[in-house]
């Protein structure tokens, strides 16, 4: 498709969502359906496609790809006639007889552009909940994940609405080509910088966005922690797709008195994690990123006590734990979005809560303390997108929590019900009857007349 071709797409996704139809309950449902069989009766499609572009395995890709777009699907499946509903709301005395209400309408074309870290998994949550909420929508797959677009563009129009949904393969200047046409609402997920740019390139056309950004989220281990627990849960989520995930634990803050108690739990839980894959490397994306992730290496002034080995021909790099890096290298001020861990040591719960908070605020936070009351105050001193406590990522679970950023790590939430609000125009409507009608609020006013306008408003 070409920039000239984008004008005539959008007519007619206007046309489309001008005749209705994708208001109808009926229609949304079919949607959802479609999505959720898709992700199901394609799974070793997906497996492939998912490999080829990113060398997961087949168990990751069901974790990562898979069960979690199923799971969206079907849980909006079996919510969305509720969510439809009016709500009705309460109406002053002054409005009184009336009735007001809020009711949710579709926004009209909305466009979704995915990531390449989950290709199918950060298309299809989004438009899980475009649809959900009746909009047409563009879906723009990412280009970096080449054989995962090829299959989306392929497959999607077989299981949804070819009509309501169309799939735009192209790189970033399709993208910002995209973006000109003027959309009613854009949900992108993929890295700060580039949300900046699409940011910029809606604002012309008075786009609002949703934005799932990044940023370096923080694992908090208190020294009453279950260590044990911990290192594994923390091991287990950061090195998922190659620790290319944008929620995984980016560093560790743990209490000086068990920092190395738990860095050798770490260590021994990679080596359990990873007994049974062929090469210990862990392939990322592209050259570009193996290059980034290499220089953090590199560059670091902490000492490397496990991994550290790299290999360009397979762009593969061992799952690496630095410890004690400077605060200042690139490894600690830029996401590392990559399975390298640094771990540092402190002193105090302040000098944590200093730390973090002289960042920018992090997409996720998580605190591993088995005191209730201490990892209640760090959540609520630190802000970050979205927090968990003895445990890391599983928040993305719950499809009644809102996922999203704040500040630099995102705008805006998704996922559930939070989905289908982010995708609708919530337009509150008042009704009133035509009697009675007070005489005494139209003018002209007398000095009466402006005494009782004063006690009724």
């Amino acid at each position: 498709m070409t920039v000239e071709d984008l004008p005539d797409l959008m007519a007619t996704l206007r046309a489309v969502h001008a005749t209705g139809r994708t208001r109808d309950l009926e229609w949304r449902v079919r949607q959802l359906e479609g999505i959720e069989r898709l992700v199901v009766e394609r799974e070793s499609e997906i497996a492939e496609a998912v490999a080829a572009d990113l060398g997961r395995d087949a168990a990751g890709t069901y974790l990562g790809e898979i069960a979690l777009s199923r799971d969206e699907a079907r849980h909006a499946r079996r919510h969305v006639r509720s969510w439809m509903r009016r709500r009705r709301q309460s109406v002053p005395m002054v409005l009184q007889p009336g009735t007001a209400w809020i009711q949710y309408e579709p926004l009209g074309v909305v466009m979704v552009i995915a990531p390449w870290n989950y290709p199918v998994q950060l298309a299809l949550a989004p438009l899980v909940a475009a649809v959900s909420a009746g909009n047409c929508v563009v879906v723009k797959p990412s280009e970096l994940a080449p054989a995962c677009s090829a299959l989306l563009a392929r497959l999607i129009p077989e299981y949804v609405d070819p009509e309501a949904v169309r799939i735009v393969e192209g790189d970033g200047a399709v993208t910002q080509d995209l973006l000109a046409q003027g959309f009613d609402h854009v949900l992108f997920t993929g890295g700060t910088e580039i949300g900046r740019k699409i940011m910029a390139g809606a604002a012309a056309t008075l786009t609002p966005v949703t934005l799932e950004l990044g940023g370096k989220s923080p694992a908090v281990v208190v020294a009453d922690a279950d260590l044990e627990i911990a290192a594994r849960r923390i091991v287990w989520t950061k090195i998922l797709n190659s620790g290319q995930t944008c929620i995984a634990p980016d560093y560790v803050l743990a209490d000086r008195s068990i920092r190395d108690e738990l860095v050798r739990k770490i260590r021994e839980k990679l080596i359990v994690f990873r007994a049974d894959e062929p090469t210990p490397g862990m392939r990322v994306v592209n050259e570009r990123q193996f290059d980034r992730l290499t220089g953090y290496l590199e560059a670091t002034k902490g000492e490397v006590v496990t991994g550290g080995g790299h290999d360009r021909t397979t762009l593969t790099i061992e799952p690496t734990v630095i410890v004690d890096p400077d605060p200042d290298e690139p490894a600690m001020t830029d996401e590392l979005f990559g399975p390298i861990l640094p771990v540092l040591a402190y002193d105090s719960v302040d000098e944590v809560v200093a730390f973090v908070n002289g960042r920018p605020k992090p997409l996720a936070l998580y605190v591993f303390t088995e005191s209730k009351d201490t990892g209640t105050r760090l959540v609520d001193q630190m802000p970050s997108g979205g927090a968990v406590i003895n445990h890391a990522i599983v928040h993305l679970l719950a499809p009644d929590l809102p996922f999203g950023g704040v500040g630099p790590s995102g705008t805006g939430a998704y996922h559930g019900e939070w989905g289908f609000q982010t995708f609708s125009h919530r337009r509150s409507v008042l009704a009133k009857r035509s009697r009675p009608d007070f005489q005494v609020v139209y003018p002209p006013y007398g000095e009466r007349g402006l005494k009782l306008l004063r006690k009724i408003f």
